[in-house]
């Protein structure tokens, strides 16, 4: 009688001599490449960013000298358009500068020159005008400063102190 082969052998053919299976040995080979390949790729990316210097930032004239009154405020932008700054001068004509975005919920602040306070009118914040502190409400960070130099009657933005 000639063999007879399993209904299910129809049904279900594999031809396993032709079947390419992935070993566990060649997985894991492949895992582990691939992951040295990534945490390589990671270490470079990370002494690119420490080792390559940050751009200039940009030199900008801000206002004259006399434009701003002693206990008066200047709204500018700076490095970018998008970036909105206000500059300060208190009643002894010390002038400081600072991003005009709150640090708590990214209001903009407004300057109440009686207090030399900037105020964010969104929570009840404020910041000192003096050193960009906060001195009440919900933010706990400091104002980013704009290192302003006067060069001749000119203010000039050259930097920015997070």
């Amino acid at each position: 009688m000639a063999e007879q082969r399993p209904r299910w052998r129809d049904d279900f053919p594999v031809r396993w001599d032709e079947d390419h299976y992935m070993t566990r040995r060649e997985l894991a080979k492949f895992l582990t490449l691939g992951s040295g390949l990534l945490a390589g790729v990671n270490v470079l990316i990370a002494f690119i960013g420490l080792n390559g210097a940050p751009p200039a930032p940009p030199t900008r004239r801000i206002a004259g000298v006399d434009d701003v009154s002693p206990g008066g405020s200047l709204l500018f932008r700076y490095p970018t358009d998008d970036d909105p700054c206000i500059l300060v001068r208190d009643s002894t004509g010390r002038i400081d500068a600072f991003s005009q975005v709150c640090t708590h919920l990214s209001c903009a602040l407004v300057h109440v020159p009686g207090d030399d306070v900037l105020a964010c009118p969104c929570h009840k914040g404020a910041f000192s005008a003096r050193g960009g502190l906060p001195l009440e409400g919900p933010p706990t960070r400091r104002l980013p400063r704009i290192v302003i130099e006067q060069r001749g009657a000119d203010l000039v933005a050259t930097g920015i102190e997070v």
